[in-house]
């Protein structure tokens, strides 16, 4: 099995060897026939100056001899062709012997390649319309090509090799490059799914990438480990909260009962009442795990109807008044005026939500601490702000306080609760369309904001609204 780079490395490198050599073969093609038509053009140039000049001589002399034009025997060595002149009748005057040019050096790679057969062609030699003599014009090659004409194709050729194998190593160095390059963050990533498939949930990936699908893939894995490393936090603190939420009321029953059973402690209705009290809160913890459960899986039944939320939040507000002087705490609650507060809800699910929050509110305030309601609305909006002066929460558990179980600090731990208060209250909320928000500073306070929709349309309109999206 190849890896991705090595595949990638592979495809490249096929791809410019075949893209270099169909180049070079292009290249080599048009150029040699390039040139071929170039020196057939000059060939064709010099049998008409052949011809043009046996006409000049017959003009001047007037008849043939063996010395007609023996100047060009020279020419015709040199340039590899041979001559042969005929007179009217084409009775032989004089020629060359086409041997005297067969072994040439430069000549024999020629041969080689055209397969040494002499050509040869007539031509006529005509004056003031009469023809007067041929000329026979004879070669071993379509095409006659000096030494220096040899050197030249010889050299382009060479040329086109090399420039043709160093553009093939500068292409395959750049394609493996940018193969490393595009291969490193999808290895990378391959790595991290393996080893989240594996339950190492520690890890992340720096390897970045300018491709944005690679770099969105990067990102998204690194999310994905986030989230996952979160959830298995949640699991393990779910696990141990649970398992401590449960065993803290039974070991406080199963000790009591074992010392009154062994006449340790005497059985009275005070020891009596506080276990029943333990009881009673393992049932609570039970019921709200029930609910919990319930609302995860949308099976909980809300019953909808138009209420005024300031009607709901003055009547609780007025159940807790007691409960705050006997705390020493300041306890108000603003509600702006003239303005409506009617909203589609489940009643005894929101007075819920609000007690919960409240009954928080005042839990973790001390002595001369300040605990506020502020109900009032913006545009279309019913802003619910609950503010407390207590022990307040912690920057890093700020993002757990509506999980299971959360009771971050000693502090909290210490006062009574199940711990899934604000989970219930946020699940409610979603239900209503609501949301909430939390702002806290440790020692200084916390607030929590509800947001529901609110509206001065027609009650029955906006019952209908929230039955559908609920």
């Amino acid at each position: 099995m190849h890896t991705i780079r090595r595949r990638l490395n592979i495809l490249f490198a096929l791809c410019s060897i075949t893209a270099v050599l169909l180049t070079m073969l292009f290249v080599n093609i048009t150029i040699n026939n390039k040139f071929n038509e170039y020196m057939l053009n000059i060939q064709n140039k010099r049998e008409e100056r052949i011809v043009t000049y046996f006409q000049e001589i017959y003009k001047r002399e007037g008849k043939w001899n063996k010395d007609s034009g023996v100047e060009l025997i020279h020419e015709a060595y040199m340039g590899n062709y041979c001559l042969t002149l005929l007179d009217a009748h084409k009775e032989f005057v004089w020629g060359m012997n086409p041997g005297d040019i067969r072994y040439k050096t430069h000549l024999n790679n020629m041969l080689e390649t055209e397969g040494g057969v002499y050509r040869s062609k007539t031509f006529e030699i005509a004056v003031d319309g009469n023809i007067v003599g041929y000329v026979d014009i004879g070669q071993y090659s379509p095409i006659l090509l000096s030494e220096e004409d040899m050197n030249f194709k010889l050299s382009i050729n060479k040329s086109i090799i090399i420039s043709g194998i160093v553009t093939l190593i500068i292409i395959i160095s750049i394609s493996f490059y940018f193969s490393g390059q595009f291969s490193a963050p999808i290895r990378e990533v391959s790595s991290m799914s393996v080893n989240l498939s594996n339950g190492n949930f520690n890890i992340k990936s720096n390897v970045k990438s300018d491709i944005k699908e690679l770099e969105d893939l990067r990102r998204s894995t690194n999310i994905l480990a986030e989230k996952l490393k979160y959830q298995d936090m949640l699991r393990k603190r779910l696990v141990s909260d649970i398992s401590h939420e449960i065993r803290t009321p039974l070991n406080v029953l199963q000790n009591n009962l074992e010392a009154m059973i062994d006449g340790i402690l005497p059985i009275s209705k005070e020891r009596l009442n506080h276990l029943n009290e333990e009881v009673v809160r393992f049932g609570k913890l039970l019921n709200n795990l029930e609910l919990l459960k319930q609302f995860e899986s949308e099976s909980i039944q809300f019953n909808f109807e138009i209420l005024s939320l300031d009607e709901l939040i003055m009547s609780i507000y007025n159940d807790f008044r007691m409960e705050a002087e006997n705390k020493n705490i300041t306890f108000e609650c603003v509600i702006q005026p003239n303005q409506d507060y009617k909203v589609a809800g489940d009643r005894d699910q929101l007075k819920q939500v609000f007690i919960n929050l409240i009954a928080n509110a005042l839990k973790f305030t001390g002595p001369d601490g300040n605990v506020v309601i502020d109900l009032h609305r913006e545009h279309h909006y019913i802003i619910l702000e609950i503010e407390d002066t207590g022990i307040g929460i912690k920057k890093e558990d700020l993002p757990f306080v509506f999980e299971r179980f959360y009771r971050g600090d000693k502090s909290r731990h210490q006062t009574l609760g199940s711990g899934i208060g604000l989970t219930i209250v946020k699940n409610i909320l979603e239900f209503h369309s609501a949301s909430i928000d939390v702002e806290s500073q440790e020692g200084l306070g916390t607030k929590f904001q509800l947001k529901f929709i609110g509206a001065k349309n027609n009650d029955k309109i906006i019952k209908e609204i929230y039955k559908e999206f609920s």
